[in-house]
């Protein structure tokens, strides 16, 4: 026999969110932090996301579901206009939408587009302005009276993903505008993405760091083999570049950046495994990769 509902409990909502806005606009250190784990890649480039990475938040009275998706910009590439369409497709698929506003920087043309954007959508679009750590009081009571200015939000929540301020309050106005709906995963899943997709995110990541402001979107990563052996997990990774010259910059003198990657990635991928990780990678050249159909389906895109 089924148990008997209270009638004043308050229905259990599941559903899909997101956060949207500009490049680098603090998207994926925000779901981190509301996820409570290393989930979707952060880095000070712009444009560092490139899969939609969901990431789910279990509590007892809901399930919240976040989508990761790249940063809406303007494209140059062949790339660049098939994560625009994968951020767009995105949008329809969800419920709740968290346009993202940096705190310490002027509402600028790029956020007005992409809030014109979101109100031909179904979805509720919230406001979230975040990175509210750098600024003072005054200055995040203007930028609060700008945002407001900009459309028609359901909310408008300052958050800090980095002290953490508000990010639990975020997290309760989102589900309110979820739909009553049973469990959409399994309690123990945190993500519905391959852990090869994340190895490869987080390899990315490291090989990111450090690296001169032309690389940033020359760089993909390919996990070609994950083979358990004993307590230890081999992985078999090639970082593409386009240019000769950008594979040596990744390589480093006498390959010292390249080691440098390897323990950095292996550090976190051990983290994400829970166990011991030897961590093979190769740079290899696929010439002019984000511009070429064959070679982005061969990556992954």
């Amino acid at each position: 026999m089924s148990p008997v509902q209270d009638p004043q409990a308050r229905p259990y909502r599941a559903g899909f969110g997101c956060f949207v806005g500009r490049p680098n606009a603090g998207k994926s250190t925000l779901t981190n932090a509301i996820v409570g784990t290393k989930i979707a890649i952060t880095s000070n480039k712009p444009q560092t996301t490139r899969h939609v990475i969901r990431a789910v938040l279990h509590r007892p009275e809901s399930q919240l579901v976040l989508v990761d998706t790249p940063g809406l910009h303007r494209p140059r590439t062949l790339l660049g206009e098939r994560l625009n369409d994968l951020v767009r497709s995105t949008w329809t698929e969800v419920d709740v939408i968290g346009l993202c506003i940096p705190a310490d920087e002027p509402v600028g043309r790029g956020d007005r587009f992409i809030s014109g954007e979101l109100a031909e959508l179904k979805a509720t679009v919230l406001a979230v302005v975040t990175k509210t750590d750098l600024v003072d009081k005054r200055r995040l009571a203007e930028q609060l009276l700008a945002v407001s200015e900009m459309g028609e939000f359901a909310e408008i929540v300052p958050v800090s993903a980095v002290s953490g301020h508000q990010v639990d309050t975020l997290v309760d106005v989102m589900t309110k505008y979820l739909p009553p709906s049973p469990q959409l995963y399994p309690d123990d899943m945190l993500t519905d993405d391959p852990e090869q997709v994340l190895v490869a995110e987080l390899i990315r990541e490291a090989a990111l760091e450090g690296v001169r402001d032309e690389l940033p979107h020359s760089i993909a990563v390919v996990v070609e083999e994950m083979i358990p052996e004993g307590q230890v997990m081999k992985i078999y990774a090639d970082l593409y570049v386009e240019r000769p010259s950008q594979k040596a910059i990744v390589l480093g003198h006498k390959a010292s950046r390249l080691k440098e990657v390897g323990t950095n990635a292996r550090r976190q991928i051990e983290e994400l495994l829970g166990g011991r990780v030897y961590l093979d990678l190769h740079v290899r050249v696929a010439k002019d990769w984000q511009r070429d159909p064959k070679q982005l389906r061969k990556l992954g895109f």
